[in-house]
């Protein structure tokens, strides 16, 4: 396995790839790897010749009061990790490689990203879709592979990919859980011991509308208020949204009458915590 820290050394090895006519699958990542990225890892490793994996914690995405300094490291195991399920390739540059000494362009995208975490977090997706793009150019993949777990993100990259129609394959994949269902996630360490427990009221929220739609509750207003309070009787949360969306275009929907999408985003003690999930609406 390779490490490359700056960025005309691993486009020098990405020519070579693209030379002998290898396909390139690509991996994005902020590090501090669990098992969720392993599952895009072996992915890529099953569907293409080369596997990069990128690990760079990016500045351009956290706002001035969010986690960028306490954002948890280990690099170290993190190698050990993706050697273990065949990656080939880890980029791992330094914040002033990807973004030099006068650096002013961002990528930017409107509507799908101004709700659900966008409203909170206004630099978050713009900070995501430049340094994608910045990644895009230089690692020149066929394919890419992102989690779901951050649903929007998901949709914001297929969206930029379609309208700058960049020459590469946006694959998502599902979310990966712990046996009782929480959603893997590097932010799980802040989670304190009756924090991990309460964390559980997000997943087992998903419960809570299956039960409503079973009763034929249609609207979402009613379905977001059960969710809020079944997860404010759980201590040491605090919800930053709920919200019932369109899977695509991630408007909210007021009605269930088709496949939508329940999307949260809460915090549990100092950790801010995401998840969502696909409901399907079978018409008989």
């Amino acid at each position: 396995m390779k490490i490359f820290r700056k960025v005309a050394d691993i486009k020098t090895e990405i020519k070579k790839i693209e030379a002998s006519a290898k396909t390139v699958g690509l991996v994005p990542t902020m590090g501090f790897l669990h098992e969720g990225h392993m599952s895009l890892v072996r992915e890529s490793v099953k569907n293409n010749d080369v596997t990069v994996v990128s690990i760079f914690v990016n500045p351009t995405q956290f706002g001035p009061t969010e986690d960028l300094a306490a954002y948890p490291r280990d690099f170290e195991n993190d190698c050990a990790l993706l050697k273990k399920n065949g990656a080939d390739i880890v980029f791992n540059p330094e914040p002033s490689e990807m973004y030099g000494e006068g650096f002013c362009t961002k990528v930017e995208l409107s509507g799908i990203t101004e709700v659900l975490c966008g409203i909170t977090r206004p630099v978050h997706f713009a900070g995501v879709a430049t340094v994608v793009t910045k990644l895009f150019n230089i690692v020149e993949p066929h394919r890419a592979y992102f989690g779901s777990k951050d649903y929007q993100q998901l949709q914001v990259i297929k969206r930029m990919v379609k309208d700058l129609n960049m020459d590469v394959e946006v694959v998502g994949m599902p979310i990966v859980r712990e046996a009782d269902g929480l959603a893997l996630s590097s932010r799980n360490v802040y989670l304190g011991a009756e924090e991990r427990v309460s964390a559980l009221a997000l997943s087992g929220s998903f419960k809570v509308v299956e039960d409503l739609l079973k009763k034929g509750v249609k609207d979402t207003e009613t379905i977001r208020k059960e969710i809020a309070d079944f997860i404010l009787s759980h201590p040491h949360t605090k919800i930053d949204y709920i919200e019932t969306v369109n899977p695509e275009t991630l408007v909210s929907v007021g009605m269930t009458d088709a496949d939508f999408v329940v999307a949260l985003a809460v915090y549990v003690g100092k950790a801010r915590l995401i998840d969502n999930r696909y409901f399907e609406v079978h018409h008989v």
